[in-house]
């Protein structure tokens, strides 16, 4: 049974493993990647929820913040308020249904130790012998005091008339900072209130009316006491965890208390938790945790915000790795097998596309072989053209031209010798001569046109000489530019850039409907160029590849054989440019020296 089992494994293919390998690698991958991602939206989801009881804290303190402004704007209407009008105040405020976390809001006097005499004896007589012991505590002399003046409701509160605020080194360093900044403060320090649970204050400076409060020495000029309420923090979260989890939920406010010990310096806090809605709780790693900042003034609380990470998942969300990790699985496994399937017709053509790209590639060899040789026929069979044309410019001009000279010296002769004697006989001889000129000026164009002598001259001298000759047949502006320096090239280079220029000026007389032409010859260490530029109509798209059309197929023919580079460039209404470049090496003889120059066309066949 073992060895059945055995030979069964090995029976079994290589890529047969390699495909449950891949199965099982991408899904578990889709596992734990879909696990990460429900993972972040819970996680984004519980962000949310945290910044949403960050807000409702945030709103609540500030609607504190906001009744103590309107306490201490009571004051600005009369500095000295009475106990009565603060009542009433108090009372229109309605704390019990528009502030329920507030139990107490009061006034604390700041009174300086020479005035303390006479205002414990001025709230004695306000009281009306109701609270004929009024004095401020706790005992001691000092030299200011901040005095719980007004305390509301009073019923609950009497008991606190006569507090020394400043007593505590906490308290008076935050009354002193509201002090001398205008702002709501906190210091920190616990309250005692009437319902359970903790209880925080606030206070808010009040400021004689009518004088400036511009820094920090006209605010304590100004400065009469403050405003401050009690609150419970307990009630202030009440109703913020309602619309969550309530047994995986728990909410930690916290923040720095001061140590206040007898004798101890001031300024030492100490984290103090200030609200717990499970006190008893344990710190558990499987829950999603957020640590914020609640408060005013940059003087608050922090807010501790945990939820379990199982309660932000859905039913939904417990089961999508797996599912996911499964379809991974089965498609990957299709896929695999379909890759399989796949792969001997993927070899098998890929063995017929090697045998057709042989195939291609013996065309593609044997085309550029008779491309190569079309090109070396056009090459010869140019150069046999050439030839041609100088062997019959040379026959016209030592056969024709001779004649043609020996017959006008004779013409010539004769009208010379009838002037006199026989008019008619003059008039039909000088009529001769004209006709014989005329005949010789045709054959000298001929044999221009054919092979111009002036090549012998030098590439330069030659260019210049055939735009000369365009300008005087087409009156159409044009001009050489060059360095001055006479370019010596072979016969054949000579010829092929003179073809160029003839066919390149033949187009802008024909078809270019040009004003003005400039002809740029330059040579630089790599290669001989010529620049043929107008500034006619340009061509049309495709223009130089119409049927029948073969003048700028056979400019980049000519270079071609040269083993050179042609460039043509046209925009619609902004000409056309012709750019050639041949190879110095085997096409340049000498270069003569010169000046840089820029003829004109007019100049330049002047100079002929």
């Amino acid at each position: 049974m073992t060895a059945d089992f055995t030979a069964t494994i090995r029976a079994i293919k290589l890529g047969s493993w390699l495909g449950a390998l891949l199965s099982l690698g991408v899904g578990a991958g889709l596992h734990i990647s879909t696990s990460r991602a429900i993972e972040y939206d819970s996680h984004e989801r519980f962000l949310h929820m945290a910044r949403n009881v960050q807000s409702i804290l945030d709103g609540r303190i500030k609607t504190y913040a906001d009744l103590l402004r309107g306490a201490s704007a009571l004051f600005l209407t009369d500095e000295n308020l009475s106990r009565q009008q603060f009542q009433q105040y108090v009372v229109g405020l309605d704390l019990s249904n528009h502030f329920p976390g507030v139990e107490t809001i009061n006034f604390a006097r700041h009174v300086t130790d020479a005035e303390r005499a006479s205002f414990e004896q001025q709230v004695r007589r306000e009281l009306d012998g109701r609270q004929h012991a009024f004095r401020i505590w706790p005992e001691g002399r000092r030299p200011e005091y901040t005095v719980l003046t007004f305390v509301e409701p009073n019923q609950a509160w009497n008991n606190r008339l006569g507090m020394d605020l400043q007593a505590r080194p906490a308290v008076a360093l935050a009354l002193a900072h509201s002090r001398d900044t205008g702002e709501a403060s906190t210091s920190g320090t616990r309250v005692a209130i009437r319902s359970s649970g903790s209880g925080l204050g606030m206070r808010m400076p009040v400021y004689r009316p009518a004088l400036p409060l511009g820094d920090v020495a006209q605010r304590r000029a100004a400065y009469i006491g403050s405003v401050g309420i009690g609150f419970s923090v307990e009630r202030l979260a009440q109703g913020v965890l309602d619309n969550m989890p309530k047994h995986s939920t728990r909410l930690v406010i916290s923040g720095m208390s001061p140590v206040e010990e007898p004798g101890g310096p001031p300024g030492v806090y100490k984290r103090t938790v200030f609200f717990d809605n499970h006190p008893d709780a344990v710190d558990d790693p499987g829950v999603f945790r957020a640590l914020l900042p609640v408060g005013v003034s940059g003087r608050g609380w922090d807010i501790d915000f945990r939820v379990s990470k199982r309660d932000m998942y859905s039913e939904l969300d417990i089961y999508l790795p797996w599912v996911a990790m499964l379809a991974g699985m089965v498609g990957t496994s299709l896929l695999y097998a379909l890759y399989q399937t796949l792969s001997s017709s993927r070899r098998r053509a890929i063995e017929l596309a090697e045998e057709m790209t042989g195939e291609l590639r013996a065309s593609e060899a044997k085309l550029q072989k008779t491309n190569d040789n079309l090109r070396r026929l056009a090459a010869h069979a140019e150069t046999i053209k050439e030839s041609e044309r100088k062997r019959i410019a040379r026959e016209i001009h030592d056969d024709l031209g001779q004649n043609l000279l020996a017959l006008r010296i004779e013409a010539d002769l004769l009208a010379s010798r009838t002037s006199g004697r026989h008019p008619r006989l003059h008039a039909r001889a000088r009529w001769t001569l004209e006709q014989i000129d005329a005949t010789i000026k045709s054959v000298r164009q001929i044999i221009n046109d054919l092979r111009p002598h002036v090549l012998d001259l030098g590439l330069t001298a030659a260019v210049d000489w055939q735009i000369a000759e365009f300008q005087r047949r087409t009156g159409i502006a044009c001009e050489l530019v060059s360095d001055g320096r006479e370019l010596h090239v072979s016969d054949r280079c000579a010829t092929t850039l003179f073809r160029i220029l003839q066919e390149s000026l033949t187009n802008v007389s024909r078809h270019a409907r040009a004003t003005s032409v400039r002809v740029e010859l330059a040579l630089d260490e790599e290669s001989i160029t010529m620049t043929v530029s107008d500034n006619g109509i340009g061509l049309n798209k495709g223009g130089g590849q119409k049927p029948g059309s073969f003048g700028l197929v056979g400019i980049e023919e000519r270079v071609r054989i040269l083993g050179g580079k042609c460039v043509i460039t046209s925009r619609p209404n902004a000409g056309t440019t012709v750019h050639v470049a041949i190879p110095v090496a085997d096409n340049l003889l000498s270069v003569a020296p010169g000046t840089p120059t820029v003829a004109s066309p007019a100049k330049a066949f002047e100079s002929l």
